[in-house]
């Protein structure tokens, strides 16, 4: 298997990788959650003795770079659209070794699906068991994601895309996981609550990193 990242330019060799958000076409809000990321790798560097690049960067599907990237991060409230050349990229970078995770922040979930109907034709997402290693990383997770804002009185659910067996999208639904990670002044969620989304989160990115490599 390929792997997906590369090494950072020699101003950045203290870093090991960058992770990055994905900025799509469409007209949704592909720059929600604006402290996520960065407190996701900041959690991540504390509390995994990881070393990613302190600021996250910015990747369009179509772009060459997006396999410089373990992890990328998608989110948002509305349409998503990605072009033919963007879903083929897209689909090279997760069957070489890159994982993508999709966070609906309500209202996501019925352009993200068509859209990743694009990437993977022959794929369904099925709902990824609590069994499943990503739940068990540093962090256990035996019944599946942390609740982090209530909508429309769903309980929260995991989905994936497996390709040959191996999870190369993950799909947190009902969720609002991202928030989670935002800065406590944002949303003001008990802090027990923030730890919770971040420790999931931290599990998706060493899945990324470790497993899916």
């Amino acid at each position: 298997m390929l792997t997906v990242f590369c090494f950072l330019p020699s101003a950045h060799a203290q870093y090991a990788y960058k992770i990055a958000k994905l900025k799509y076409g469409g007209g949704g809000d592909w720059y929600a959650n604006k402290t996520s990321l960065p407190n996701l790798i900041k959690f991540c560097n504390q509390n995994l003795r990881m070393n990613v690049f302190p600021d996250e960067d910015i990747v369009e599907p179509g772009s060459p770079d997006l396999f410089s990237y373990p992890f990328v991060h998608l989110t948002g409230h509305g349409n998503v659209l990605f072009s033919d050349s963007e879903a083929r990229n897209l689909r090279r970078y997760m069957i070489s070794g890159g994982f993508l995770h999709l966070d609906d922040n309500y209202g996501l979930d019925k352009f993200i699906r068509r859209e990743m109907k694009k990437v993977f034709p022959e794929l369904e997402f099925v709902e990824v068991p609590y069994t499943h290693p990503v739940y068990h990383q540093k962090f256990n997770f035996p019944n599946g994601l942390p609740k982090v804002h209530e909508h429309d009185a769903k309980s929260p659910q995991g989905f994936g895309l497996f390709w040959e067996g191996r999870l190369v999208c993950f799909y947190s639904y009902e969720c609002d996981l991202g928030n989670g990670w935002e800065d406590q002044s944002v949303y003001n969620d008990p802090e027990e609550l923030r730890q919770q989304a971040l420790r999931m989160g931290a599990n998706l990115v060493q899945y990324a990193l470790t497993v899916n490599q």
